[in-house]
């Protein structure tokens, strides 16, 4: 039987491939039939004025696919850039809704205020995060859906980078699944003359009730400038789509303030920047009613109050330093995240309230060096160290008397990462480029045993690499592909599971713990015409030895029985992602996505399963239609196919249908009109035909129809 299922995984994974093949074959001489021409522009998204008021081609380009700046047609990564003029048309109310609908993301929104961002099958702590190029990974990050993604103020935001794939080679530990790269904006001014300019904008929602408000103010010259910015939010319960009706709570509020300075001179530059949101106290819904499976809730009360993060950070650039060194970068952070919580089991009378930080101290340094017109070396270090404090206490309400109980976290958990790389780009023939990376990283990870009589300290060293390959098939067309080895060291929260846990278990460390390892191999083909750009990539990824939980056959005095994290399952992703953007005129634009993942994982007994929380096949299609430079139109179709292939966890998840999740299809359309150069309108109507529907793994149904309503006026 075993091997019957074997030979069907297999049998789907060949003709995965050779569809993938077969699509690359089609796709490339489609391409080519696309001839450049001047008439042609790619959007005003990309794209600048000349004279004539013609549309240019202007290049998209990437930071964090390389650690410098780089064209994305000519690097081998799968790059996704949601660029600041599609922000500008967006309206979000948190971070991941800038993600929603862009190639190879899925969104799983666990409550209104809170979702997280699925890339290639994986999420949380396999996935890293950066803002402005500084771990927002914590060392209490989940390998599951959390929160801490929507702790960065979308209405501070530049540009979001996307790179699909490995990326550990650059940044280190959890960038397995990809990097995401939140890049805020800096002021910068041309005149020589002092000058103040700003903005003040509000924005509303009809599903939720909720509006937005944000006022920014940049003051400064040539060569110095200064801003400040703040936000405020307040969302009510959301009602969903058709006959779901109002779902409650799921209202929530969040506070936001930034702040930054930027001086530039000869060769180099200096930037001060500091951010803080709160949301204040944020229920979480999927606790709070009964989900699938359930005749009741499982919490009585659940509550995130508060949840907030503060970022402070420097960055110090100088250019041609010394004769050998181009550029140098240095970087150095302060991040705080407070998860504290308010909870009480469903009808309990202990209410429990927890103290959760990390406390994350950051420093990067960088070097790039052009030592020939062949030859690029970008190589540098980096440390982190974060501490984690937790405290527990819990509440009779009946009573009112105070009971003991065991932290989420062991207090005083720390986990130091140290890591040095280097990657070269080497032009090693006119058609063909290689980008070869290798990186080293230490950890020093130390679980003292605070409240649970038992610790761990860890210390794993994790070297990983990666080669790429760009070959120029036409000055259109280029072909590339990825091998690399990513890692995920395990973090406090892999570790800390120290103590009682539910279903009559005790935790313990094992300190013998080592890193996830990661194989990661991509292919695809990059096109950039005049009329058309695109992409296609197909990709497998292998995790050998994913951390899972496992019953050790002893037990506790108590009774209890005993299991211990270790390195188990296999665990292998696959996919196909393709997307692209036709420019039917100077004034039209259609655009589409989609992103299709399978995932299984073998357990030690060599049983295979369905991978947990794979997204199903989804994308987005639409157009820009820009009749005057002063008006855009937007409509847009997002879809999902059905997921009934479903893991055990899957399986028992109260968030996730054990029939599946349904498929669907969501019409939307966006508008906006420069009303004069200090006054802009804009909005959304989502989900126009109110379909009532999930994402997959969502604790919540999705908004009904909604009518967004932005405002915006400059000064």
């Amino acid at each position: 039987m075993l091997d019957l299922k074997r030979a069907f995984i297999t049998k789907k994974f060949l003709s995965l491939l050779s569809f993938f093949v077969f699509l690359s074959f089609l796709f490339v001489p489609i391409s080519l039939l696309a001839q450049p021409t001047n008439e042609m522009s790619p959007s005003m998204t990309d794209g600048a004025h000349d004279s004539s008021g013609e549309v240019l081609m202007l290049d998209e380009i990437t930071i964090s696919a390389t650690r410098e700046k780089r064209k994305t047609f000519d690097i081998p990564q799968d790059v996704t850039i949601v660029s600041r003029d599609e922000i500008a048309r967006r309206t979000p109310t948190i971070l991941p809704d800038l993600l929603e609908g862009a190639e190879g993301v899925f969104v799983q929104r666990t409550t209104p205020g809170q979702a997280n961002p699925i890339i290639r099958g994986l999420v949380g702590s396999s996935v890293l995060t950066l803002v402005d190029g500084m771990r927002l990974n914590t060392a209490f990050f989940r390998p599951s859906p959390n929160q801490f993604v929507a702790l960065v103020d979308p209405q501070n935001v530049d540009s979001i980078e996307v790179v699909r794939g490995s990326g550990s080679t650059l940044y280190g530990s959890d960038a397995i699944g990809g990097v995401i790269n939140i890049l805020t904006p800096i002021p910068t001014f041309d005149s020589k003359d002092w000058q103040t300019r700003g903005k003040v904008g509000g924005q509303f929602s009809s599903a939720d009730l909720g509006y937005v408000s944000r006022l920014a103010v940049e003051s400064g010259k040539k060569g110095i400038a200064f801003s400040t910015g703040l936000t405020y939010q307040a969302a009510d319960d959301l009602r969903g789509g058709g006959d779901i009706g109002i779902q409650r709570p799921s209202g929530f509020r969040s506070y936001a303030f930034d702040s930054k300075v930027f001086v530039e001179g000869n060769a180099q530059d200096l930037l001060l920047n500091v951010q803080y949101l709160q949301q204040p106290k944020t229920p979480r819904y999927d606790e709070l009613n009964p989900g699938y499976g359930q005749t009741t809730p499982s919490s009585s009360v659940f509550l995130f109050q508060p949840n907030d993060r503060l970022f402070i950070h420097g960055r110090y650039r100088v250019f041609q330093p010394m004769s050998f060194v181009d550029r140098a970068e240095f970087n150095v952070g302060l991040q705080e995240i407070r998860d504290d919580r308010r909870a009480r089991d469903f009808e309990s009378p202990i209410e429990v309230r927890e103290r959760n930080k990390s406390r994350m101290i950051g420093a990067t340094f960088q070097f790039t060096s052009v030592l020939s017109e062949w030859l690029t070396l970008t190589y540098g270090g980096e440390a982190y160290l974060d501490t984690i404090s937790s405290r527990s206490m819990g509440t009779d309400i009946t009573s009112g008397q105070t009971v003991a109980q065991t932290s989420r976290f062991p207090d005083g958990s720390t986990l130091n990462s140290f890591g040095a790389y280097d990657e070269g780009e080497i032009k090693v023939h006119p058609r063909l480029t290689a980008v070869v990376g290798g990186r080293l990283s230490y950890f020093e990870i130390d679980i003292p045993k605070a409240d649970r009589d038992v610790g761990a300290q860890l210390n794993p060293l994790a070297p990983t690499g990666h080669v790429g390959l760009v070959y120029h098939l036409t000055p259109e067309v280029n072909l590339v592909t990825n091998v690399s080895r990513g890692f995920r060291v395990p973090n406090v929260f892999d570790l800390s599971t120290l103590g009682s846990r539910p279903g009559n278990r005790f935790a313990i460390p094992n300190p013998n713990l080592k890193p996830e390892e990661a194989w990661s191999f991509d292919a695809g083909t990059k096109v950039r015409f005049n009329r058309f750009t695109g992409e296609l990539f197909g990709f497998y990824t292998l995790i050998p030895n994913r951390i899972e939980g496992e019953l050790t056959g002893g037990r506790t005095a108590e009774g209890r029985q005993i299991i211990q994290t270790a390195n188990l399952n296999r665990v292998q992703l696959a996919g196909i992602e393709a997307g692209g953007r036709i420019y039917v005129s100077a004034d039209l634009e259609v655009f589409g996505n989609l992103t299709y993942t399978y995932g299984w994982e073998t357990l030690p007994q060599g049983q295979v399963l369905s991978a947990d929380r794979i997204p199903p096949l989804n994308g987005r299609v639409g157009l820009l239609y820009r009749s005057v430079p002063k008006v855009w139109i937007e409509p847009f179709f997002r879809f999902s196919s059905p997921q009934d292939r479903l893991s055990n966890r899957d399986l028992t998840d109260p968030r996730i249908n054990p029939n599946g999740t349904t498929g669907w299809t969501t019409a939307s359309l966006r508008l906006g009109w420069i009303l004069s150069q200090y006054l802009t309108l804009h909005g959304t109507l989502e989900n126009m035909f109110d379909q009532p529907y999930r994402e997959h793994g969502s604790g919540i149904n999705a908004p009904g129809k909604n009518v967004v309503v932005a405002l915006e006026g400059r000064f």
